[in-house]
């Protein structure tokens, strides 16, 4: 099923973002957290992960203790040069600000290794701010700068599905690669929209409906549901595919009611009122902030204290606000993470220190505690680019993407994604996390000081959905992927 326009309006993205880039902790749907008090795991067969083409060594990484993200030292001549293009003006500023991040720091890594070997010699990595403003006219002019201009051969972006759908036009235009590394909408590579020269490498939203269908209907613990999201598109996608993938999931699941609010409501308490009439177990919601956190505040205010399924309550300062008990329960869906414990391997304890020793030295605005984690997931984004590009050994598109297509990338914690080849989709397995109270947090956080933060519920017990449960869409109408199965990775 094809979602819809995927104007996500930019003020969600920043919590988004943080939601895409923490380092979140999991555990396979086989096997329960010990002395955790979250509900049983789903039984499920857990299977080997497939050894992946490339993967990340951190063991490789350069000395970071030099990085600032502020002050990024960029090389000029023959370059590999990638735009970064996001919001970097205007109230949603935050975004360019985070992507720019998780770039410059997988970018100063490689320099100072010397860079890449592309066409027969070493080059540098050089970025540049493809500033959208968040706007569709503006997006079309930068992007085309960026590439007539300045020569950018990688556009990398961008902050709404709206705004991925122009700069994948430009790549298909100018014959460069455009990498969506965050936008949801499926319509982006369907037989309309689909060009050889982008690739999506994030999930779409018909999975995060199918993550949580598969999850509640192998655990069997909830069974009646209300649906309340936004009302606009993004909203009511997010209600329909998982009112579809429970019919597929959990048949039995009942839908006691469904409403849609209007963006940046103040009073929620009709919905409240009606929700807690229904008898519901789980709030379903695609909510992003401020809409998301006021939602929960005055649930847990009126004394509805089920769970929330979602994927924006993520902003570490906001959970906070609530405190321990009101985010308690709130089950969160990401298509990141590795299995519980969180540190089962040196090399991530490793990439933790080091990311932790640069931000200790970290300037405003990047000393601020949503990055004190680390945003490992999007840089992991760029450094498969990277390592795409390396192992492709040009800058020359045709062999950039011979080499994407069908490939695999193991990331820090052994999450595997694989490029699907007929319409570049990411096929990976996806995460659902359960928030648990300080004392409960070791289960996930198992290393000094065994628990993520003494101000809310936060990162714990957390179940994987395989990949061939939540595989991406895949349009029939696409020529290049007639006779094919979502499953096929070539």
């Amino acid at each position: 099923m094809k979602t819809g326009k995927g104007i996500i309006l930019l003020l969600c993205v920043f919590s988004f973002i943080f939601l895409l880039t923490t380092m979140s902790s999991s555990q396979t749907l086989a096997a329960a957290a010990p002395k955790a008090k979250a509900a049983p795991a789903p039984k499920a067969k857990v299977e080997k992960a497939p050894e992946a083409k490339a993967r990340f060594d951190v063991n490789k990484m350069s000395d970071m203790s030099d990085f600032d993200p502020t002050n990024f030292v960029n090389p000029t001549g023959d370059t590999i040069k990638i735009a970064v293009v996001a919001t970097f003006s205007g109230p949603a500023a935050a975004v360019g600000e985070g992507f720019w991040l998780d770039a410059a720091w997988a970018a100063h890594d490689i320099n100072k290794r010397g860079g890449l070997m592309v066409d027969g010699k070493k080059k540098l990595v050089q970025l540049f701010k493809a500033d959208t403003m968040s706007r569709p006219d503006q997006t079309k002019k930068i992007c085309e700068q960026m590439v007539l201009q300045e020569g950018v051969k990688f556009l990398w972006g961008a902050d709404g599905s709206h705004l991925v759908k122009i700069m994948n036009q430009t790549a298909d235009k100018y014959k460069v690669i455009s990498v969506n590394m965050i936008s949801l909408a499926e319509e982006l590579q369907d037989a309309q929209n689909f060009t050889r020269y982008a690739f999506m490498t994030w999930w779409q939203t018909s999975q995060v409906g199918r993550s949580f269908a598969y999850f509640y209907g192998q655990r069997k613990k909830e069974k009646k549901f209300y649906i309340l999201g936004q009302d606009y598109l993004f909203g009511h996608d997010m209600g329909e595919n998982f009112k579809k993938a429970l019919k597929e999931y959990y048949p039995e699941a009942e839908i006691v009611g469904e409403d849609y609010h209007k963006l940046f409501a103040t009073d929620y308490a009709p919905y409240i009122s009606k929700i807690k009439a229904s008898g519901a177990e789980v709030i379903y919601t695609g909510d992003w902030d401020p809409d998301a956190t006021n939602l929960v505040k005055q649930a847990r205010a009126m004394g509805l204290n089920i769970p929330f399924a979602q994927i924006y309550l993520t902003n570490y300062a906001t959970m906070a606000s609530l405190g321990v008990e009101a985010t308690k329960g709130i089950q969160l869906a990401t298509p990141y993470g590795p299995t519980t414990p969180f540190f089962k391997t040196k090399e991530q304890i490793k990439y933790y220190q080091i990311w932790q020793d640069a931000y200790k030295k970290f300037k405003p605005p990047y000393n601020a505690e949503v990055y004190s984690q680390g945003w490992d997931a999007l840089a992991m984004e760029f450094y498969w680019l990277l390592s795409v590009i390396e192992r492709a050994g040009s800058t020359d598109p045709e062999k950039i993407i011979q080499t994407w297509e069908g490939d695999s990338y193991e990331y820090v914690n052994g999450h595997i994604k694989k490029m699907r080849a007929c319409d570049h989709n990411t096929i990976q397995d996806t995460y659902i996390i359960e928030y648990v109270p300080p004392d409960q947090q070791k289960v996930a956080m198992n290393i000094a000081p065994y628990k993520w933060t003494d101000k809310c519920s936060w990162w714990g017990t957390t179940f994987r959905i395989p990949a061939e449960k939540v595989l991406p869409w895949m349009d029939p109408k696409l020529e290049r992927c007639k006779g094919k199965n979502p499953a096929d990775l070539n």
